[in-house]
């Protein structure tokens, strides 16, 4: 198995009988490109961290894709860029992207790597809004197609605190940490989770459908309880049902509101004290920690020279953060065929109180 999730305690963890919002997925296998997938339940919507190598993701699933928040620029973390422009060129798509600082340089550097001459001739157009997360401010840079990619307007600037993307269900965090260079860690909470009892569904002879997103959307975006909502689905392939219910009246019937996920990708970083203080305020309580752990603890030294954690730190870190589940991903091409040594290590530390000499690089 590629992706390992890590269980709570004794290693069982029951689903949700519905799913939730959203389904995160890492793209490659642990020894590949970093990169994780985001899609939304009944939506044709995703959104991605990193973008490694992209051959595992379909043209449809790629189109999905409205926002992307890269940690770094190395190549690795990167490289899919190209992929995903190519896919979006020739569409009326706004794409999103953030990353560290200087990431205008890398977006524009790519961009500046192609000849635009014949883009005035498309129909639709597409546009980047991209974003860079500095210390002291966020400036956020639009770039047109149609334009050549050259930019648009003036850059606009915003607050370097709060949520990097905020929506009615969810917002994005980021904080900026040291791999060497500035790099990005980010988490993913929702504001609170619409769950759908099934039992009610069957009560009312409603079936599960679309219609359950724009069920849930009314429900984030506050709409008035009295408004009529309309349920409709196909039946027998073609034929098209409605029933139409007040919001507030079907909000009661099938729905529960509960606390929401959260989700934490953390990746490329060096285990100091001020990184480990910023990764455990992103990965705080979250029900899903993505992880690197690029070596074993034996290899620690080598680990601090590359700034990267080992697999005993991201278990440490996982533990300290009171996750629910972690994955473990971004191993070294040394460990090839050794991966079970890295789970193991990560697995053990996230059972077992970890001493601050495994946490700290500087302590080891």
């Amino acid at each position: 198995m590629d992706i390992l999730s890590f269980r709570r305690a004794a290693g069982v963890h029951r689903e949700d009988p519905m799913r939730p919002a959203f389904h995160p997925r890492l793209i490659n296998g642990p020894f590949e490109d970093p990169g994780l997938f985001v899609p939304f339940h009944y939506e044709r919507r995703a959104l991605m961290f990193d973008l490694g190598s992209l051959g595992s993701l379909t043209s449809r699933e790629l189109l999905s894709v409205s926002h992307v928040f890269v940690s770094h620029a190395h190549v690795d973390h990167f490289i899919g860029f190209d992929s995903l422009l190519r896919v979006f060129l020739g569409r009326e798509k706004t794409l999103h992207l953030t990353g560290p600082p200087d990431f205008f340089e890398r977006v524009e550097g790519k961009l500046a790597g192609y000849t635009w001459n014949l883009v005035d001739e498309y129909e639709h157009d597409l546009v980047l809004v991209v974003t860079e997360v500095r210390e002291d401010v966020r400036v956020t840079r639009r770039y047109s197609c149609k334009r050549g990619f050259r930019p648009m307007g003036v850059d606009e600037s915003a607050p370097p605190r709060g949520p990097i993307l905020e929506e009615p269900r969810f917002s994005v965090f980021a904080a900026l940490l040291d791999h060497r260079i500035p790099c990005l860690g980010f988490s993913l909470k929702e504001r609170f989770h619409v769950n759908i009892n099934k039992d009610a569904l069957d009560t009312l002879h409603l079936p599960v459908g679309p219609w359950i997103d724009r069920f849930k959307a009314a429900i984030y975006e506050g709409k008035d309880p009295g408004m009529p909502f309309r349920v409709d689905w196909k039946e027998h392939g073609m034929e098209i049902r409605e029933r139409i219910f007040p919001l507030g009246e079907l909000k009661e019937r099938i729905a529960a509101v509960t606390p929401g996920k959260k989700i934490a990708y953390i990746t490329d970083v060096t285990a100091h004290r001020e990184n480990l203080e910023k990764i455990h305020a992103l990965a705080d309580g979250a029900d899903h920690l993505f992880i690197e752990g690029a070596f074993l603890w034996e290899d620690r030294d080598l680990a601090a020279e590359k700034h990267h954690l080992t697999a005993a730190q991201a278990g440490a870190v996982a533990r300290r953060a009171g996750v629910r589940d972690f994955t473990l991903f971004h191993f070294s091409p040394r460990y090839l065929g050794r991966e079970e040594e890295l789970r193991r290590e990560a697995l053990e530390c996230r059972e077992q109180p970890a001493s601050g000499s495994v946490l700290l690089s500087e302590d080891a």
